[in-house]
């Protein structure tokens, strides 16, 4: 009999899964149990797991096919699908993606087959001199937001192509941790403006503030105001579940259902380490 409880968060998105030790092996039934919760909250996420590189990285290519991070530098010694995150620093040099997910954004949609699916697993967690954790991350439901367009905004969505570009979030905010020959490598990618997820079959808008810079045939102050127009959309309170993060948690979430936003409420001597894997490529239609 299966011990797995899947535990709804009080948000429209996001559930806790408990009576798991993903440092053991995990059935089939089980882990099944974990796809089911994950395609259904969109948000996923185990508490209170001390797992090592090999532990974390074999759970989380459970999923399907992981992808190299192209930040090299920042990913682990023989790890190269781990990711770190953190602000951190070794010799006043970062040893982690310090500037991760500063405005709402869909991971790497500014690729062809962006990834359905990214995991963080917290291994250090800032706090304030109060002992209030910081560093939260805040996820939105483009699917809610879709659901909620009225039926003429619908149709004015349909066929429209939007431009993801690489140095779009760098243009906004001045950081990104893509190098000129990163970005020159990365073509500038179209997506539809709206997308039907591959799995659920659910419709989500496809328009993020952090990538998106432009809209095919439309001319640019028109394309901008409907790009903020729906990405305001999507972020809206209500479609929300914001993460208060605690060491040892494992947090999957959907990037063909959701936008996400790291906040940034802390500086060293707070410390901050996550490890990220990211993967399951997606073809992205409407």
């Amino acid at each position: 009999m299966s011990t797995i409880e899947i535990v709804p968060t009080d948000a429209p998105i996001g559930a806790e899964i408990r009576g798991v030790d993903l440092s053991r092996p995990l059935s089939d039934e089980t882990f099944a149990e974990i796809e089911q919760a994950f395609d259904k909250y969109s948000v996923a996420f185990l508490r209170d797991q001390e797992l090592n590189e090999e532990q974390y990285q074999d759970f989380v290519c459970r999923f399907g096919e992981m992808q190299v991070n192209f930040l090299k530098k920042y990913t682990i010694e023989g790890r190269p699908l781990i990711l770190q995150v953190s602000n951190i620093q070794v010799d006043g040099e970062d040893i982690g993606h310090a500037d991760a997910g500063r405005v709402w954004h869909s991971d790497m949609s500014y690729e062809w087959n962006p990834p359905r699916i990214s995991v963080l697993h917290a291994r250090e967690v800032p706090v304030n001199e109060d002992g209030e954790i910081l560093g939260d991350t805040l996820f939105a439901s483009a699917v809610l937001a879709y659901e909620s367009l009225s039926e003429e905004m619908k149709q004015r969505c349909r066929g429209l192509k939007v431009k993801h570009d690489v140095a779009g979030r760098r243009k906004k905010t001045g950081t990104g941790g893509h190098d000129d020959a990163q970005r020159e490598a990365m073509e500038k990618v179209v997506h539809p403006a709206v997308r039907i997820h591959p799995y659920t079959g659910k419709t989500a808008i496809f328009v993020n503030l952090g990538e998106c810079v432009s809209i095919e045939g439309m001319d640019d102050e028109e394309a901008l105001d409907l790009i903020n127009e729906l990405a305001a959309t999507v972020i809206r309170p209500e479609f929300q579940y914001r993460h208060k993060w605690r060491v040892g948690d494992v947090l999957m979430w959907d990037n063909c259902a959701l936008q996400h936003l790291a906040m940034h409420d802390y500086q060293l001597p707070q410390r901050r380490m996550m490890w990220r894997i990211s993967g399951c490529p997606t073809e992205v239609y409407e």
